[in-house]
């Protein structure tokens, strides 16, 4: 069983000879690969470079013996090609060009020839996909209208996220017109990853918990819904809603394959309420990677003694890796999920 097919049985809760591994957001600040290639290219110039999203993309596999590989690319790819660029603000996080706040901004938004403006995506999954072959598995995503539209509304990271909560609540009709373009273009961004190579897609609901509970239905998961829907079962789906675990049944019901878990969670009391149903992968805290290759080691064994057994279980961090992880700590994670060796 190669690394691809370990990671597409697993998915399918099909029995595996080990549980497969990957690690969101695998390329980063701690490989000192990445840290040169960014003393010579932006973030958002290797986003579009298709060979350098390719090679960034590989840097991770080139070093550990993960089971798939997730595209080199951003979320925020999708407003970009609607009209509103982003940048990364000089004190930290992300900033839109500009602020999503008026009905002619929301009507402005292009839908048309989303394919063709980020067909750079699409050619980065193909260079990849030449490299690894079929032995490995290749990952792209999305983040989900929610989450985008809370950087689009409110004009870039914050902490509240208040000005999308009001235009949901005092507009209905604008916020239904905003995820009605945002899941129109998702929807043809991931059918072009799949066309791509891509063998599975993860969405990423990060802003999910910022949702009112009664609203977050309407608010996040029909559409969610509705992409997943639209891809018509051509790739697996992993959805991840971070801090939203006590909604997992609710996360179920929109047709994912897997569900990405945080670390705050027991996966056996989730896997239980799901009746076994369906996969789910994580959850080692990130911040565990920045500690000893000792401690790295007897977390993730726990993790394994917990679900290693179980069908359906995909080893994964409980959100993406941080910029401050230790390679020996890193290397020592992947020792004890695979038995691989590392100089």
């Amino acid at each position: 069983m190669n690394s691809r097919e370990r990671f597409l049985a697993a998915i399918q809760c099909l029995p595996v000879d080990r549980p497969p591994i990957w690690l969101m957001r695998q390329a980063g600040r701690y490989l000192p690969e990445y840290r040169e290639l960014k003393k010579k290219h932006n973030f958002i110039t290797m986003v579009q470079t298709p060979e350098i999203a390719a090679k960034v993309t590989l840097q991770p596999l080139e070093r550990f013996a993960l089971d798939a590989a997730i595209i080199f690319s951003d979320i925020l790819v999708i407003p970009e090609a609607l009209g509103q660029g982003y940048h990364f603000r000089d004190v930290g996080g992300i900033g839109m060009d500009y602020i999503l706040d008026s009905h002619k901004k929301i009507s402005a938004l292009d839908g048309n020839g989303i394919s063709e403006k980020l067909s750079y995506v699409a050619n980065a999954i193909s260079l990849t996909r030449s490299h690894i072959g079929m032995q490995k598995a290749l990952l792209g995503f999305t983040g989900s209208p929610w989450t985008l539209a809370c950087y689009m509304v409110e004009g870039g990271s914050c902490k509240e996220f208040t000005a999308i909560k009001k235009l949901a609540w005092d507009q209905p009709e604008q916020f239904e017109a905003l995820m009605n373009t945002l899941t129109d273009a998702i929807v043809q961004y991931l059918h072009l990853q799949i066309d791509a190579g891509a063998d599975a897609v993860q969405i990423f609901d990060s802003w999910g918990a910022v949702c009112p509970f009664a609203h977050y239905e309407n608010w996040s998961l029909r559409w969610i819904r509705k992409i997943i829907n639209s891809l018509d079962n051509r790739v697996p789906v992993i959805l991840f809603a971070k801090g939203m675990a006590d909604k997992s049944e609710m996360l179920s019901a929109t047709g994912a394959s897997a569900l990405s878990m945080d670390w705050t969670v027991d996966l056996n009391e989730i896997r239980k309420s799901l009746h076994h149903k369906i996969a789910l992968q994580g959850n080692l805290d990130p911040a565990v990677l920045t500690t000893t290759p000792e401690i790295t080691r007897l977390e993730a064994r726990r993790i394994l003694d917990e679900n290693a057994n179980q069908p359906g279980f995909i080893f994964n961090l409980g959100h993406g890796m941080l910029p401050n992880a230790k390679l020996d700590c890193v290397e020592a994670l992947m020792k004890e999920v695979t038995g691989e060796k590392y100089a």
